[in-house]
Protein backbone atom coordinates (compact mmCIF):
# COMPACT_ATOMS: atom_id res chain seq x y z
CA UNK A 1 0.00 0.00 0.00
CA UNK A 2 0.91 3.51 -0.31
CA UNK A 3 -0.07 6.97 0.20
CA UNK A 4 -1.35 10.17 -1.18
CA UNK A 5 -0.49 13.75 0.19
CA UNK A 6 -2.78 16.11 -1.72
CA UNK A 7 -3.21 20.06 -0.30
CA UNK A 8 -5.68 22.49 -0.42
CA UNK A 9 -3.58 24.86 -2.53
CA UNK A 10 0.19 25.76 -3.81
CA UNK A 11 2.33 26.16 -1.11
CA UNK A 12 0.44 24.74 1.82
CA UNK A 13 2.93 22.37 2.80
CA UNK A 14 2.73 19.34 0.56
CA UNK A 15 6.50 18.58 -0.54
CA UNK A 16 7.61 19.16 3.44
CA UNK A 17 5.00 16.90 4.07
CA UNK A 18 6.48 14.27 2.33
CA UNK A 19 9.60 14.26 2.76
CA UNK A 20 8.44 14.38 6.66
CA UNK A 21 6.50 11.17 5.93
CA UNK A 22 9.53 9.77 4.53
CA UNK A 23 11.87 10.39 6.70
CA UNK A 24 9.30 9.10 9.82
CA UNK A 25 8.61 5.54 7.93
CA UNK A 26 12.36 5.00 7.02
CA UNK A 27 13.11 5.66 10.72
CA UNK A 28 10.66 2.85 11.54
CA UNK A 29 12.29 0.53 9.22
CA UNK A 30 9.97 0.96 6.30
CA UNK A 31 11.43 1.24 2.95
CA UNK A 32 9.36 4.48 1.21
CA UNK A 33 9.92 6.27 -2.15
CA UNK A 34 8.57 9.50 -3.30
CA UNK A 35 6.43 10.34 -5.98
CA UNK A 36 5.06 13.46 -7.93
CA UNK A 37 3.76 12.61 -11.22
CA UNK A 38 3.91 16.08 -12.31
CA UNK A 39 5.77 19.36 -11.21
CA UNK A 40 6.03 22.89 -12.50
CA UNK A 41 9.09 24.37 -11.36
CA UNK A 42 12.31 25.77 -12.17
CA UNK A 43 14.49 24.08 -9.10
CA UNK A 44 15.46 20.92 -10.84
CA UNK A 45 17.83 18.89 -9.45
CA UNK A 46 20.10 15.95 -12.04
CA UNK A 47 20.05 12.44 -10.77
CA UNK A 48 22.81 10.03 -10.51
CA UNK A 49 22.37 8.82 -14.30
CA UNK A 50 21.93 12.55 -15.58
CA UNK A 51 18.19 12.94 -15.68
CA UNK A 52 16.59 16.27 -14.16
CA UNK A 53 13.80 16.10 -11.59
CA UNK A 54 12.45 18.73 -9.94
CA UNK A 55 14.12 19.98 -6.70
CA UNK A 56 10.80 18.87 -4.39
CA UNK A 57 11.61 14.85 -5.34
CA UNK A 58 15.27 15.29 -5.17
CA UNK A 59 14.74 16.73 -1.09
CA UNK A 60 11.94 14.04 -0.70
CA UNK A 61 14.54 11.10 -1.76
CA UNK A 62 17.00 12.14 0.37
CA UNK A 63 14.75 12.28 3.11
CA UNK A 64 13.57 8.26 2.54
CA UNK A 65 17.26 7.87 2.06
CA UNK A 66 17.47 6.40 -1.51
CA UNK A 67 18.73 7.69 -4.29
CA UNK A 68 17.06 10.34 -6.63
CA UNK A 69 15.55 8.70 -9.79
CA UNK A 70 13.93 10.19 -13.02
CA UNK A 71 10.83 7.83 -11.66
CA UNK A 72 10.13 9.79 -8.90
CA UNK A 73 9.62 13.02 -11.61
CA UNK A 74 8.29 11.39 -14.36
CA UNK A 75 6.92 15.14 -16.12
CA UNK A 76 8.54 18.34 -15.01
CA UNK A 77 7.34 21.49 -16.39
CA UNK A 78 10.02 24.18 -16.39
CA UNK A 79 8.03 27.02 -17.58
CA UNK A 80 9.59 29.40 -20.23
CA UNK A 81 6.73 31.95 -20.57
CA UNK A 82 3.81 32.89 -22.91
CA UNK A 83 2.12 30.07 -21.52
CA UNK A 84 5.09 27.95 -22.88
CA UNK A 85 6.64 24.92 -20.84
CA UNK A 86 9.49 23.07 -21.52
CA UNK A 87 8.56 19.74 -21.04
CA UNK A 88 10.97 17.24 -19.25
CA UNK A 89 9.76 13.26 -19.38
CA UNK A 90 11.85 10.83 -17.43
CA UNK A 91 14.14 13.40 -16.68
CA UNK A 92 15.08 14.38 -20.43
CA UNK A 93 13.58 17.43 -22.70
CA UNK A 94 10.48 16.28 -24.68
CA UNK A 95 9.45 19.80 -26.28
CA UNK A 96 8.28 23.24 -25.61
CA UNK A 97 4.51 23.07 -25.80
CA UNK A 98 1.65 25.68 -24.78
CA UNK A 99 -0.53 24.80 -22.13
CA UNK A 100 -3.90 24.16 -23.84
CA UNK A 101 -1.86 21.56 -26.26
CA UNK A 102 0.08 20.40 -23.28
CA UNK A 103 -3.58 19.55 -22.14
CA UNK A 104 -4.07 17.10 -24.81
CA UNK A 105 -1.17 14.82 -24.70
CA UNK A 106 -2.12 14.24 -20.82
CA UNK A 107 -3.97 11.37 -21.68
CA UNK A 108 -0.76 9.52 -22.74
CA UNK A 109 1.47 11.12 -19.96
CA UNK A 110 -0.43 9.61 -17.32
CA UNK A 111 0.58 6.05 -18.75
CA UNK A 112 3.90 6.77 -18.57
CA UNK A 113 3.55 8.63 -15.13
CA UNK A 114 1.92 5.50 -13.93
CA UNK A 115 4.54 3.51 -15.35
CA UNK A 116 6.72 4.87 -13.21
CA UNK A 117 4.52 4.79 -10.30
CA UNK A 118 4.73 1.09 -10.53
CA UNK A 119 8.37 0.66 -10.96
CA UNK A 120 9.00 2.70 -7.63
CA UNK A 121 6.16 0.47 -6.21
CA UNK A 122 7.56 -2.90 -7.36
CA UNK A 123 11.11 -1.47 -6.03
CA UNK A 124 10.01 0.16 -2.76
CA UNK A 125 7.02 -1.71 -1.29
CA UNK A 126 5.23 1.79 -0.31
CA UNK A 127 5.84 5.10 -2.21
CA UNK A 128 4.30 8.44 -0.54
CA UNK A 129 2.67 10.46 -3.48
CA UNK A 130 2.66 14.22 -3.78
CA UNK A 131 -0.02 16.07 -5.79
CA UNK A 132 0.16 19.42 -7.37
CA UNK A 133 -1.46 23.11 -6.40
CA UNK A 134 -4.89 22.37 -5.16
CA UNK A 135 -6.87 19.28 -5.15
CA UNK A 136 -10.34 20.65 -5.90
CA UNK A 137 -9.24 22.44 -9.25
CA UNK A 138 -12.93 21.90 -11.18
CA UNK A 139 -12.24 23.08 -14.19
CA UNK A 140 -8.87 20.65 -14.48
CA UNK A 141 -10.52 17.61 -13.28
CA UNK A 142 -10.86 15.78 -16.47
CA UNK A 143 -6.98 16.43 -17.67
CA UNK A 144 -5.40 16.80 -13.77
CA UNK A 145 -3.00 14.03 -13.72
CA UNK A 146 -1.39 15.30 -10.75
CA UNK A 147 -4.39 14.55 -8.54
CA UNK A 148 -8.05 13.29 -9.87
CA UNK A 149 -7.05 11.74 -12.48
CA UNK A 150 -3.98 10.36 -10.48
CA UNK A 151 -6.35 9.47 -7.41
CA UNK A 152 -8.56 7.79 -10.23
CA UNK A 153 -6.20 5.26 -11.07
CA UNK A 154 -4.22 4.28 -8.09
CA UNK A 155 -7.04 4.35 -5.40
CA UNK A 156 -4.88 5.14 -2.73
CA UNK A 157 -5.80 6.70 0.64
CA UNK A 158 -5.23 10.43 1.21
CA UNK A 159 -4.12 12.82 3.26
CA UNK A 160 -5.21 16.44 2.74
CA UNK A 161 -2.86 19.57 3.97
CA UNK A 162 -3.66 23.09 4.68
CA UNK A 163 -1.84 26.01 5.67
CA UNK A 164 -3.37 27.50 8.56
CA UNK A 165 -1.23 30.87 8.63
CA UNK A 166 -3.14 32.01 4.78
CA UNK A 167 -6.44 32.19 7.27
CA UNK A 168 -9.57 30.74 6.31
CA UNK A 169 -8.41 27.10 7.39
CA UNK A 170 -12.41 25.87 8.18
CA UNK A 171 -12.92 26.98 3.93
CA UNK A 172 -9.82 25.16 2.74
CA UNK A 173 -10.41 22.20 4.04
CA UNK A 174 -14.03 21.77 3.86
CA UNK A 175 -13.68 22.95 0.55
CA UNK A 176 -11.68 21.18 -1.36
CA UNK A 177 -13.10 18.00 0.33
CA UNK A 178 -16.72 19.00 -0.87
CA UNK A 179 -15.61 19.84 -4.24
CA UNK A 180 -13.71 16.67 -4.90
CA UNK A 181 -15.01 14.28 -6.86
CA UNK A 182 -17.62 12.01 -5.15
CA UNK A 183 -15.63 8.90 -6.24
CA UNK A 184 -12.51 10.12 -4.38
CA UNK A 185 -13.67 12.12 -1.77
CA UNK A 186 -14.25 8.81 0.45
CA UNK A 187 -10.53 8.23 -0.62
CA UNK A 188 -9.54 11.37 2.11
CA UNK A 189 -8.16 9.26 5.64
CA UNK A 190 -6.80 12.20 7.54
CA UNK A 191 -6.50 16.22 7.59
CA UNK A 192 -2.84 17.94 8.68
CA UNK A 193 -2.58 21.25 9.33
CA UNK A 194 0.58 23.21 8.49
CA UNK A 195 2.38 26.72 9.95
CA UNK A 196 0.36 26.99 13.08
CA UNK A 197 1.75 29.89 15.51
CA UNK A 198 1.07 30.02 19.05
CA UNK A 199 -0.53 27.57 21.57
CA UNK A 200 -1.71 24.60 19.63
CA UNK A 201 -4.40 23.44 22.54
CA UNK A 202 -6.13 27.04 21.45
CA UNK A 203 -7.27 24.84 18.21
CA UNK A 204 -9.14 22.01 19.94
CA UNK A 205 -12.16 23.23 19.32
CA UNK A 206 -11.62 23.99 15.61
CA UNK A 207 -10.43 20.30 15.00
CA UNK A 208 -13.51 18.87 16.68
CA UNK A 209 -15.77 21.04 14.23
CA UNK A 210 -13.71 20.04 11.34
CA UNK A 211 -14.22 16.03 12.62
CA UNK A 212 -17.86 16.68 12.87
CA UNK A 213 -18.37 18.53 9.55
CA UNK A 214 -16.18 16.20 7.37
CA UNK A 215 -16.26 12.61 9.26
CA UNK A 216 -12.15 13.13 8.61
CA UNK A 217 -9.82 12.74 11.49
CA UNK A 218 -7.50 15.59 11.76
CA UNK A 219 -3.69 13.72 12.31
CA UNK A 220 -1.99 16.72 13.20
CA UNK A 221 -1.19 20.28 13.71
CA UNK A 222 2.54 21.31 12.62
CA UNK A 223 3.70 24.37 14.46
CA UNK A 224 5.28 26.89 12.02
CA UNK A 225 9.49 25.99 12.11
CA UNK A 226 12.25 27.29 10.29
CA UNK A 227 15.00 24.21 8.41
CA UNK A 228 17.10 24.54 6.17
CA UNK A 229 15.28 22.78 3.48
CA UNK A 230 15.39 23.29 -0.30
CA UNK A 231 13.24 25.51 -2.03
CA UNK A 232 10.76 23.89 -4.72
CA UNK A 233 9.61 26.75 -6.89
CA UNK A 234 9.58 30.80 -7.41
CA UNK A 235 6.63 31.25 -4.63
CA UNK A 236 9.37 30.13 -2.02
CA UNK A 237 11.24 33.49 -2.32
CA UNK A 238 8.22 35.29 -1.28
CA UNK A 239 8.90 33.61 2.10
CA UNK A 240 12.71 34.33 1.99
CA UNK A 241 14.00 36.59 5.01
CA UNK A 242 16.97 38.38 5.57
CA UNK A 243 19.67 37.95 7.32
CA UNK A 244 20.72 40.52 9.53
CA UNK A 245 23.97 40.84 8.73
CA UNK A 246 26.46 43.83 7.85
CA UNK A 247 28.04 41.58 4.26
CA UNK A 248 25.02 42.18 2.00
CA UNK A 249 24.90 39.69 -1.34
CA UNK A 250 22.42 41.23 -3.56
CA UNK A 251 21.61 38.20 -6.60
CA UNK A 252 19.42 39.70 -9.25
CA UNK A 253 16.12 38.29 -9.43
CA UNK A 254 15.93 37.46 -12.85
CA UNK A 255 12.41 37.07 -14.71
CA UNK A 256 13.19 33.66 -15.50
CA UNK A 257 15.32 32.49 -12.41
CA UNK A 258 15.88 29.11 -11.67
CA UNK A 259 17.62 26.89 -9.13
CA UNK A 260 17.83 29.16 -6.48
CA UNK A 261 18.30 26.84 -4.06
CA UNK A 262 21.96 27.42 -4.81
CA UNK A 263 22.43 29.76 -2.60
CA UNK A 264 20.50 29.02 0.72
CA UNK A 265 23.45 28.27 2.87
CA UNK A 266 24.83 32.01 2.20
CA UNK A 267 21.65 33.11 2.65
CA UNK A 268 21.85 31.89 6.26
CA UNK A 269 25.52 33.67 7.10
CA UNK A 270 24.79 36.95 5.31
CA UNK A 271 22.34 39.30 4.06
CA UNK A 272 21.07 38.11 1.01
CA UNK A 273 18.37 39.71 -1.21
CA UNK A 274 17.06 39.49 -4.51
CA UNK A 275 17.01 42.26 -6.78
CA UNK A 276 14.43 42.57 -9.28
CA UNK A 277 16.41 44.09 -12.75
CA UNK A 278 16.39 47.87 -12.54
CA UNK A 279 16.93 47.97 -8.87
CA UNK A 280 20.22 49.59 -7.65
CA UNK A 281 23.23 47.45 -6.24
CA UNK A 282 25.21 50.27 -4.83
CA UNK A 283 24.78 48.80 -1.63
CA UNK A 284 26.11 45.26 -1.88
CA UNK A 285 29.30 43.55 -1.32
CA UNK A 286 28.85 41.17 -4.10
CA UNK A 287 26.76 40.74 -6.81
CA UNK A 288 25.51 37.02 -7.81
CA UNK A 289 23.90 36.29 -11.44
CA UNK A 290 21.93 33.50 -10.98
CA UNK A 291 20.50 30.34 -13.26
CA UNK A 292 18.16 30.73 -15.68
CA UNK A 293 15.96 28.97 -17.88
CA UNK A 294 15.88 31.43 -20.93
CA UNK A 295 19.35 33.12 -20.67
CA UNK A 296 18.64 35.12 -24.08
CA UNK A 297 15.55 36.76 -22.40
CA UNK A 298 17.27 37.44 -18.87
CA UNK A 299 20.25 39.32 -21.03
CA UNK A 300 18.00 41.61 -22.41
CA UNK A 301 15.77 41.98 -18.83
CA UNK A 302 19.31 43.21 -17.84
CA UNK A 303 20.25 45.33 -20.64
CA UNK A 304 16.21 46.63 -20.81
CA UNK A 305 16.90 48.06 -17.33
CA UNK A 306 19.91 49.55 -16.85
CA UNK A 307 20.96 46.70 -14.57
CA UNK A 308 23.98 45.86 -16.82
CA UNK A 309 25.26 49.58 -16.06
CA UNK A 310 24.78 48.85 -11.92
CA UNK A 311 26.79 45.73 -12.68
CA UNK A 312 30.35 47.21 -14.77
CA UNK A 313 29.28 50.13 -12.10
CA UNK A 314 30.29 47.19 -9.03
CA UNK A 315 32.81 45.79 -10.96
CA UNK A 316 34.62 48.83 -11.21
CA UNK A 317 34.09 49.53 -7.10
CA UNK A 318 36.14 45.84 -6.89
CA UNK A 319 32.91 44.01 -5.96
CA UNK A 320 32.79 40.10 -6.40
CA UNK A 321 30.47 39.39 -9.63
CA UNK A 322 29.67 35.89 -9.67
CA UNK A 323 27.79 34.03 -12.36
CA UNK A 324 25.88 30.38 -12.06
CA UNK A 325 25.07 28.84 -15.01
CA UNK A 326 23.04 30.94 -17.44
CA UNK A 327 24.84 34.19 -15.19
CA UNK A 328 27.93 32.41 -16.38
CA UNK A 329 26.86 32.45 -19.86
CA UNK A 330 25.25 36.16 -19.42
CA UNK A 331 28.84 37.64 -18.21
CA UNK A 332 30.33 36.47 -21.47
CA UNK A 333 30.75 38.85 -24.66
CA UNK A 334 28.98 37.36 -26.69
CA UNK A 335 26.01 34.64 -27.20
CA UNK A 336 24.72 32.98 -30.22
CA UNK A 337 21.57 31.56 -30.20
CA UNK A 338 21.11 29.35 -33.65
CA UNK A 339 16.84 29.69 -32.25
CA UNK A 340 17.24 26.80 -29.55
CA UNK A 341 17.19 29.28 -26.46
CA UNK A 342 15.15 32.23 -27.96
CA UNK A 343 14.55 34.03 -31.27
CA UNK A 344 17.87 33.05 -33.39
CA UNK A 345 21.00 35.51 -33.78
CA UNK A 346 23.92 36.79 -32.05
CA UNK A 347 23.43 38.73 -28.50
CA UNK A 348 26.47 40.57 -26.89
CA UNK A 349 26.91 39.79 -23.42
CA UNK A 350 28.14 42.05 -20.38
CA UNK A 351 31.79 41.74 -21.51
CA UNK A 352 32.84 40.62 -17.91
CA UNK A 353 34.47 37.63 -18.85
CA UNK A 354 36.51 36.46 -21.85
CA UNK A 355 34.15 33.55 -23.62
CA UNK A 356 31.20 33.17 -26.61
CA UNK A 357 28.19 30.54 -25.51
CA UNK A 358 26.72 29.08 -28.67
CA UNK A 359 23.69 27.49 -28.57
CA UNK A 360 23.11 25.12 -31.37
CA UNK A 361 20.83 21.61 -29.84
CA UNK A 362 17.95 21.52 -27.68
CA UNK A 363 19.10 18.87 -26.01
CA UNK A 364 20.77 19.87 -22.10
CA UNK A 365 24.15 18.88 -20.58
CA UNK A 366 22.70 17.16 -17.32
CA UNK A 367 25.12 15.10 -14.72
CA UNK A 368 26.37 15.46 -11.59
CA UNK A 369 30.28 16.29 -11.09
CA UNK A 370 32.78 16.85 -8.67
CA UNK A 371 35.96 19.17 -9.61
CA UNK A 372 38.91 21.09 -7.91
CA UNK A 373 38.42 24.90 -7.70
CA UNK A 374 41.51 26.48 -9.46
CA UNK A 375 44.37 28.41 -7.36
CA UNK A 376 43.15 31.70 -8.15
CA UNK A 377 43.05 34.24 -5.10
CA UNK A 378 41.07 35.69 -3.86
CA UNK A 379 38.35 33.44 -3.50
CA UNK A 380 38.86 30.31 -6.00
CA UNK A 381 41.96 29.07 -4.37
CA UNK A 382 40.51 29.21 -0.81
CA UNK A 383 37.75 26.18 -2.10
CA UNK A 384 39.25 23.54 -2.72
CA UNK A 385 37.32 20.18 -4.03
CA UNK A 386 33.42 21.10 -4.81
CA UNK A 387 30.44 18.96 -5.80
CA UNK A 388 27.43 19.89 -7.57
CA UNK A 389 25.82 19.25 -11.04
CA UNK A 390 25.05 20.79 -14.42
CA UNK A 391 21.71 21.79 -16.16
CA UNK A 392 22.34 23.99 -19.44
CA UNK A 393 21.92 24.41 -23.17
CA UNK A 394 24.49 25.49 -25.06
CA UNK A 395 28.58 25.64 -24.83
CA UNK A 396 31.01 28.00 -24.14
CA UNK A 397 34.24 28.76 -25.91
CA UNK A 398 36.91 30.01 -23.79
CA UNK A 399 38.88 33.10 -24.55
CA UNK A 400 41.77 34.43 -22.80
CA UNK A 401 40.64 34.10 -19.14
CA UNK A 402 42.09 31.36 -17.11
CA UNK A 403 39.66 28.44 -15.73
CA UNK A 404 37.94 28.91 -12.71
CA UNK A 405 37.30 25.50 -11.83
CA UNK A 406 39.07 22.38 -13.29
CA UNK A 407 37.11 22.03 -16.56
CA UNK A 408 34.80 24.23 -16.25
CA UNK A 409 34.05 28.35 -15.89
CA UNK A 410 36.12 31.30 -16.36
CA UNK A 411 37.58 33.73 -14.20
CA UNK A 412 38.78 37.50 -13.99
CA UNK A 413 42.92 38.40 -13.85
CA UNK A 414 42.19 39.76 -10.92
CA UNK A 415 39.97 37.03 -9.43
CA UNK A 416 36.98 38.96 -8.14
CA UNK A 417 34.73 38.06 -11.61
CA UNK A 418 34.08 34.78 -12.20
CA UNK A 419 31.53 32.09 -13.68
CA UNK A 420 30.94 28.27 -13.75
CA UNK A 421 28.09 26.01 -15.12
CA UNK A 422 28.09 24.17 -11.71
CA UNK A 423 24.72 24.42 -9.62
CA UNK A 424 25.21 23.98 -5.84
CA UNK A 425 28.66 25.52 -6.07
CA UNK A 426 27.71 27.43 -3.03
CA UNK A 427 26.39 24.55 -0.91
CA UNK A 428 29.78 22.83 -0.12
CA UNK A 429 31.19 24.66 2.71
CA UNK A 430 34.36 25.34 1.32
CA UNK A 431 32.80 27.39 -1.15
CA UNK A 432 30.82 29.48 1.04
CA UNK A 433 33.56 29.81 3.44
CA UNK A 434 35.93 31.02 0.96
CA UNK A 435 33.39 33.68 -0.55
CA UNK A 436 32.03 35.13 2.67
CA UNK A 437 35.77 34.83 4.56
CA UNK A 438 36.45 37.03 1.74
CA UNK A 439 33.70 39.46 2.03
CA UNK A 440 33.93 39.69 5.84
CA UNK A 441 37.39 40.62 5.45
CA UNK A 442 37.03 43.35 3.02
CA UNK A 443 34.88 44.69 6.08
CA UNK A 444 37.02 44.50 8.61
CA UNK A 445 34.41 41.76 10.74
CA UNK A 446 35.49 38.46 12.09
CA UNK A 447 34.10 35.43 10.02
CA UNK A 448 33.09 32.13 11.81
CA UNK A 449 33.60 29.18 9.49
CA UNK A 450 30.69 27.23 8.43
CA UNK A 451 31.07 23.76 9.69
CA UNK A 452 29.35 20.32 8.77
CA UNK A 453 27.88 19.17 11.90
CA UNK A 454 24.71 21.35 12.29
CA UNK A 455 22.92 17.92 12.52
CA UNK A 456 20.40 16.26 9.77
CA UNK A 457 18.07 18.87 9.01
CA UNK A 458 15.47 15.64 7.70
CA UNK A 459 16.13 14.10 11.37
CA UNK A 460 14.68 17.40 12.84
CA UNK A 461 12.16 17.61 10.77
CA UNK A 462 10.70 14.24 11.54
CA UNK A 463 10.65 14.67 15.23
CA UNK A 464 8.51 17.99 14.49
CA UNK A 465 5.84 15.17 12.76
CA UNK A 466 7.02 12.67 15.45
CA UNK A 467 5.34 14.90 18.13
CA UNK A 468 2.98 16.60 16.61
CA UNK A 469 1.04 14.00 13.90
CA UNK A 470 -0.35 11.08 14.40
CA UNK A 471 1.99 8.44 13.03
CA UNK A 472 0.88 5.51 13.91
CA UNK A 473 -2.34 6.26 12.35
CA UNK A 474 -0.24 7.22 8.69
CA UNK A 475 1.90 4.01 9.44
CA UNK A 476 -1.90 1.74 9.28
CA UNK A 477 -2.61 3.88 6.06
CA UNK A 478 0.97 2.99 4.09
CA UNK A 479 1.33 -0.80 5.44
CA UNK A 480 -2.38 -1.34 5.74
Amino acid sequence: MSLFIVGSASHVGKSVTVAALCRCLVRRGIMVAPFKSQNMSLNSFVTPDGGEIGMAQAMQAIAAKVPPHTDMNPILLKPKGDSISQVVLHGHPYKDIHIADYYRETPELLIKALESFKRLEAEYGQVVVEGAGGAAELNLYDRDIANTQLAKALRLPMILVADIERGGVFAQIIGTIELLPPEIRPLVKGIIINKFRGDISIFEPGVKILEDLTGIKVLGIVPYFSLPLPSEDSLSLGDKKTKNSEVRIGILKLPKISNFTDFELLEQHAAVDYISCGQPLDIYDCVIIPGTKNTIADLNAIIGTGTDLEIRSARLRGIPIIGICGGYQILGKTLIDSGFESDAGTYEGLGLLDCVTRFTSYEKNTFQIRRSACPVPPILSAMGEVTGYEIHMGITESGCDREALEGDGRVSDDGLVFGTYLHGLFSNPSAANALLSYLYSQKGLPFIPITDDEGDPYEHLADIFEEYVDMDTIVHLVTG
